[in-house]
Order: C-alpha cells, then structure tokens, then sequence
C-alpha cells in the first residue's frame, strides 16, 4: 500500500458511522444500508486500495467468470408452503398462573402505615393506589414509603414463615 493509502485508512478509523456512510457515498457512487462501523471501515479501504493499485488482475477476474458459471444458481426461489399449512399451525396457550398470595381482582387491601390507612384495589393487570396504577406490590410500596420494599411483605400477604 502505498503512504497516502495508509494515512486515509487510519483516518477512516477515526471516523464517525456517519461519517462512514458518507464516505461510502463518496467512493461507491451509491449508499449502504451497513451501520456496522468495521464493515464500513474494511469496505471502503478495499475500494481505496484498488483505486490506488488497480484492483484486480485480469486473469483473477478470468478466474472468478469461470467459478461463477459454474455455481449451481438458484433461478426460482424455494418452494412457498401452502397458506393453509401456516395457518393450520397449532396455538399452544400456556395458562397464566397468577401468585397464590394474591387475591382475586377487584379485592381492596388494607394497611395501616405511619397514622394513615392505606387501600389498594387489586387489579387484573396490576394495582391501584390513590388513582394511580402501578405494575406490581412492590411499587405501590415503593411509591407510600419512598424506598424498595418487598410488597407482599408491606402488605402483609406473604406466605407463613415471612417468605416472600
């Protein structure tokens, strides 16, 4: 490779995807779909190279025509299955096991936290606390006390024994 060469790829490396990108415009004449910053890097010093030293011979591109005649090369693209084979394919629901220390949707649970009484309305997809809804327990906890706190446990629903 000749010096000048070798000072772009280096600056290639120091380049942005954006960059790249650009660079990749600039050089192939056409834009890429590559994100990826090393493809772009080795891409583009491939085609800088042979600009600078002629690329291939002729006897390797002899070579290639030759190797590419005779691959075997798909002219159809493989068989499509039948719609109705797609369609056909059996749904395996697995069944939601909801935990056994809740209770069922609708039930109201109750605290006494610090002087106040705290209600909670337990919901099919999560919880509600003061209008608001949370995503489990432990985030309604977390909302009334300010720290992380299991929340079967703040709401005394754990297992006995204290286990969560």
């Amino acid at each position: 490779m000749s010096l000048n060469v070798e000072r772009e790829v280096a600056a290639l490396q120091r380049m942005t995807v954006r960059q790249l990108r650009n660079k990749y415009v600039e050089v192939f004449g056409e834009e890429t779909n590559g994100h990826n910053k090393p493809w772009l890097v080795r891409r583009i010093a491939w085609r800088m190279q042979a600009a600078a030293e002629g690329g291939l011979s002729e006897r390797a591109r002899r070579l290639a025509g030759e190797l590419a005649r005779d691959a075997d090369i798909r002219l159809n693209p493989p068989p499509m299955k039948d719609r109705r084979e797609l369609n056909e394919t059996p749904i395996r629901e697995l069944p939601f096991q909801a935990d056994e220390r809740l209770p069922p949707p609708g039930t109201i649970i109750t605290r006494q936290y610090k002087g106040r009484m705290l209600q909670v309305r337990v919901l099919t997809h999560g919880f509600e606390h003061e209008g608001e809804v949370y995503p489990s327990l432990s985030a309604v906890a977390r909302a009334i006390t300010g720290s992380h706190c299991n929340g079967y446990l703040f709401f005394r629903l754990a297992r006995k024994g204290g286990e969560a």
